[in-house]
């Protein structure tokens, strides 16, 4: 059961249109019919309009069928095309997903029936919910709790008896993901690398110390790649039918793991390639927008990078947390663009992006720094210039001190202006022989503060009051200073132009080295 939304997301990428009925994408979808010559009046929330190329005939069928909506392949394409199909499913109050003609029905077929009747939502958002029921199903067999879990220790299903649970397996599902001193213990233990290396089930001693009864653990693998793990508390190590149990309930497990990826990367190769479009512009953005689910309102651009000891595998963690969940539960969208995941996210409030880096950096294990910046809020047009924004704060946020506030453009603007400065400063673009680069040089060699005394000075907007407070010296004394500095270049202090340009000067050089 899915949202048409979340179908028509999904099935754009295989170049289908929505065409009617908009306010029908919150409708749910449980079933799908495909009507033949004997039946056209086969009941299902979505029809597949296969026996026909002709609009009017397949939105006829729906509309006696009392279907949700009608995907069609139409002999042509365009945008008169639209127009009718929209026209008429206005007219009868459905929803007309248009395919691209090149697009056989098997691909489609496929594609629909898979999310329609595979995909449920879960602990996790993603993926069967009878994963619930095998836990349950395995609780009652084995004789204990039993919590499903991904390969990254996040809890994706568990059995509903906690008779027999133990204080750890507790604070891990409401958690939704195992405690890092737990992760902690058991990679001591060795456990993890065991599960990796073998399809055989471990038994893990009891640890009275962390709330843990004695349990066992068996890999639910593909081939090869290990997709999660399956749990269950008992005293001693299962023997006989109840190991098997556990052994056979792993292999079920690791069917439902392959069909929620396989739905879940689709969705994330959809979503990500639109977003990219937005970042990069895109001149059907609004068209774009809409087909993410956003409404078309201020949006931020937050862009965001993971690091640990494996960058890259810190960044694709990152990214399949923030695309974890279906789209219409999700605050933004998200793609990976090089060595940084962007999300937009609809808000106007700095502080809301901010909530959602911490919810994401909460997500991810603790070892793993994570570095952001947020743009200012922007229209739908300026997206690409809103990326500009959100890489110059996160390159701000990554050379700020630890445990700082990811910063917003809107609000750190003059930051953002002087970290330009500096860089241009860098490449040797301010002048040689100035004001400034003449007392830089005067003070490097003579170890005085002349430097110093004049941004006081001109920060203090010549109060010599102030500026001596700042220096913690004498009025006479920055007074002595201005005249000797006068005495080694013209500084001109009574022109307001010069006094701007040395402001600027001294703010590009203000976090360079002196030599």
């Amino acid at each position: 059961m899915i949202t048409l939304d979340r179908l028509v997301n999904v099935l754009g990428g295989y170049g289908v249109r929505l065409c009617g009925n908009p306010e029908a994408r919150s409708a749910w979808l449980r079933s799908v019919a495909m009507p033949d010559a004997t039946d056209r009046h086969a009941a299902g929330d979505l029809l597949l309009a296969v026996g026909t190329t002709s609009i009017a005939e397949a939105v006829e069928w729906a509309a006696a069928s009392r279907a949700t909506a009608v995907l069609v392949r139409p002999a042509e394409s365009g945008a008169d095309v639209e127009r009718d199909a929209a026209a008429l499913g206005d007219r009868h109050g459905v929803a007309v997903l248009l395919a691209d003609p090149a697009v056989s029905w098997s691909q489609l077929a496929g594609v629909v029936y898979g999310l329609v009747l595979e995909s449920r939502e879960t602990a996790s958002g993603r993926g069967p919910t009878d994963l619930f029921a095998l836990a349950d199903s395995l609780a009652d067999v084995i004789g204990g709790a039993v919590t499903i879990e991904d390969r990254h220790s996040r809890v994706l299903a568990y059995s509903r008896s906690q008779q027999a649970g133990d204080p750890a397996r507790l604070e891990t599902i409401l958690a939704r993901r195992v405690p890092d001193r737990l992760r902690e213990l058991f990679q001591e233990q060795g456990v993890f690398a065991r599960l990796a290396a073998t399809d055989e089930p471990v038994f893990v001693p009891a640890d009275a110390g962390h709330g843990l009864t004695g349990r066992m653990a068996v890999a639910a693998r593909a081939g090869r790649e290990l997709l999660g793990w399956v749990w269950v508390t008992c005293e001693r190590p299962l023997t006989g039918a109840h190991l098997r149990a556990l052994a056979d309930g792993a292999r079920t497990v690791a069917l439902h793991l392959l069909r929620s990826r396989a739905s879940a990367d689709l969705e994330r190769q959809v979503e990500s390639d639109l977003v990219i479009r937005l970042l990069e512009g895109s001149s059907d953005a609004e068209t774009v927008i809409s087909r993410l689910g956003l409404a078309p309102q201020p949006m931020r651009v937050i862009a965001v990078r993971a690091h640990t000891a494996d960058r890259h595998a810190a960044l694709l963690l990152a990214f399949e947390q923030a695309t974890t969940g279906f789209g219409w539960s999700r605050p933004g969208r998200s793609a990976l663009l090089g060595d940084t995941l962007y999300t937009i996210m609809p808000t106007e409030q700095a502080d809301a992006a901010r909530q959602w880096i911490i919810a994401l950096h909460r997500e991810l294990p603790a070892q793993m720094h994570v570095a952001a910046g947020i743009s200012a809020p922007a229209e739908v047009a300026e997206l690409p210039a809103a990326r500009q924004e959100a890489d110059e704060c996160l390159a701000l946020h990554e050379s700020a001190r630890p445990g700082a506030v990811p910063p917003a453009y809107d609000e750190s603007w003059d930051d953002i202006l002087l970290r330009r400065l500096r860089a241009a400063a860098r490449t040797g673009r301010t002048p040689a022989r100035g004001p400034v680069s003449t007392l830089l040089r005067h003070d490097t060699r003579h170890g005085t503060g002349f430097v110093a005394t004049l941004r006081a000075w001109l920060m203090s907007q010549g109060d010599l009051a102030l500026a001596a407070e700042q220096l913690g010296v004498h009025p006479n004394t920055v007074r002595n200073r201005l005249r000797k500095m006068d005495g080694l270049v013209p500084l001109d202090l009574n022109d307001g132009r010069k006094r701007l340009a040395m402001i600027i000067m001294l703010a590009a050089v203000e976090d360079e080295p002196r030599h």
